[in-house]
């Protein structure tokens, strides 16, 4: 059967609206599609591939385990998944992991897990979920409500209670709706979805402390922000601030999709025997690759790397914007940048996204008015350059109309 763009408007969901580029292969940050043409990823599929495609230890970590076992439901445990939650738990504050196959599943145990802490310690009228506006939290009932953006949340009818949305680097807002009814404020440590926007030191040291004196869990949504993404293992590190519970997802599995929540044991022991679960959690070919890439991020010089990494691509796009005045400001931290559009090209993001694909370049957009920027963290100089050459000719072709 010849695959073509087509097949999927037949045959799929139209919730997607994918490009008609189709790629079949990749290597490194560089990807090739069904006509040979060859594209340099800045997209990472949405800070997902964190070690860039087929890295030979994911690869050699996939083969090994295919051979071994495949699947054992959680009646019983595994070998890949108790070293890489034994890694997971000596690198980080957490004692305890509970696996998923997402970071919107891993959020749904976050949420859960927290009002069942509540429940049990606290009692019934402390259930209050606070986060923040232009949050994104993950695609479940239950997380797309958490999360602050009404478009993703509306019409599918009535939707979970108790949860209210503060403003993002606005301690007086949080002020304002926290109470001892509070179970756990959840925020990312680093707004991705929301527009790539970091958040002061003042304000995530003010939101832990609020935290503290309402007896309320501080959640930490790092499915974007985690596995050195920031160059940090997870952002938290670098704000000096740990949350009762975290979650990861994306980079975990460099493009095998698996999750996690993290967490202490004072608050993970309440997930008693069958208050949650998932058929595959924990999925050894998952963990086994898991580790494979968590053991690659996790050493100084790779998480260095992504600083340096950093300052070459802020160096790159400030020159473009020197020329051709486009971006109000870049932003982020690590290797998750957002280009915020100026007002003259306000609302163009996806404008942006269209010609860097016509270049030959994969990016994101971040909302409406940023472009964004999440490649391997590995990703060569060599390809950071030329990538940025062939994002520039995209921006001129935008600004010439």
């Amino acid at each position: 059967m010849q695959v073509t763009r087509e097949i999927f408007d037949q045959v799929m969901v139209p919730n997607y609206a994918p490009s008609k580029v189709i790629p079949v292969r990749g290597e490194g940050s560089r990807v090739w599609d069904q006509q040979d043409n060859e594209y340099i990823d800045f997209a990472g599929g949405i800070a997902v591939t964190c070690l860039g495609h087929c890295h030979p230890a994911l690869v050699k970590a996939l083969q090994e385990q295919s051979e071994k076992i495949w699947h054992l439901s959680n009646v019983m445990t595994n070998e890949p998944a108790l070293r890489l939650a034994k890694k997971l738990t000596d690198a980080t504050f957490a004692d305890q992991v509970y696996y998923a196959n997402s970071g919107a599943e891993a959020n749904e145990a976050a949420l859960k897990l927290a009002r069942r802490w509540a429940l049990d310690n606290h009692g019934e009228q402390k259930s209050q979920i606070i986060s923040f506006n232009k949050g994104f939290h993950g695609r479940t009932f239950f997380t797309v409500t958490v999360g602050g953006q009404a478009a993703y949340s509306d019409g599918f009818g009535p939707k979970p209670g108790d949860i209210v949305h503060a403003e993002y680097n606005n301690l007086d807002s949080l002020r304002e709706l926290i109470s001892d009814k509070t179970c756990a404020v959840m925020m990312e440590p680093l707004q991705g979805e929301g527009g790539i926007i970091p958040p002061t030191k003042e304000f995530a040291e003010g939101v832990r402390e609020l935290c503290d004196q309402h007896n309320a869990l501080l959640i930490f949504d790092e499915v974007q922000t985690g596995v050195g993404r920031t160059g940090h293992l997870y952002a938290y590190m670098g704000l000096g601030v740990t949350p009762d519970i975290l979650t990861t997802a994306k980079a975990l599995g460099g493009g095998f999709p698996i999750g996690a929540m993290l967490t202490t044991k004072a608050v993970g022991d309440h997930l008693k025997v069958g208050t949650h679960g998932s058929t595959y959690g924990g999925n050894p070919l998952a963990c086994a690759v898991a580790e494979a890439a968590f053991d690659t991020v996790n050493q100084a010089e790779v998480l260095e790397g992504v600083k340096a990494r950093y300052q070459r691509y802020v160096d790159g796009l400030h020159a473009i914007n020197e020329k051709y005045s486009v971006f109000s400001e870049v932003r982020g931290q690590g290797l998750l940048l957002g280009c915020a559009l100026n007002e003259q090209y306000k609302g163009r993001a996806r404008d942006f996204l269209m010609a860097s694909m016509e270049e030959n370049l994969m990016v994101l957009v971040a909302g409406a008015d940023v472009v964004r920027f999440a490649p391997s963290l590995v990703i060569t100089e060599q390809d950071i350059d030329e990538g940025l050459q062939r994002f520039e000719r995209a921006v001129a072709k935008v600004v010439a109309g």
